[in-house]
């Protein structure tokens, strides 16, 4: 019962504190926990497959006029497959923080084969 959110026991001295909205560790695991560092090392795992995404782009695509490197989503799918199953959402991460860009919410294999995709 002391870990359990919804006891109402005041007697249990060691009943952790709860924070609220707002507070800095609201929806953090605690500090130095086995799931903090699983966060850690999650983060670090997809930040290397962002940085081998575009590196990808980088090889496969073409220079235009603006500077920048552009490649099909098709020719990319077909690429990066072999690499990793999850170039859709690696894609969506990449865009999030700002390195690509392409038109549309979500990419679909065979029908956006040709958006574009823009190495910034």
């Amino acid at each position: 019962q002391r870990k359990n959110p919804f006891s109402s026991d005041d007697r249990l001295a060691s009943k952790p504190a709860h924070t609220h909205r707002g507070d800095p560790a609201y929806g953090r695991p605690p500090e130095g926990s086995r799931t903090e560092q699983r966060g850690k090392d999650a983060h670090s795992h997809v930040g290397k497959e962002v940085e081998e995404l575009c590196l990808v782009i980088r090889r496969t695509g073409e220079v235009g006029e603006d500077g920048h490197v552009s490649v099909t989503f098709g020719q990319l799918f077909e690429t990066y497959v072999t690499i990793s199953n999850k170039v859709v959402g690696i894609l969506l991460r990449a865009r999030k923080h700002g390195l690509v860009h392409f038109e549309g919410e979500m990419l679909w294999q065979g029908k956006d084969d040709d958006v574009v995709i823009t190495l910034l």
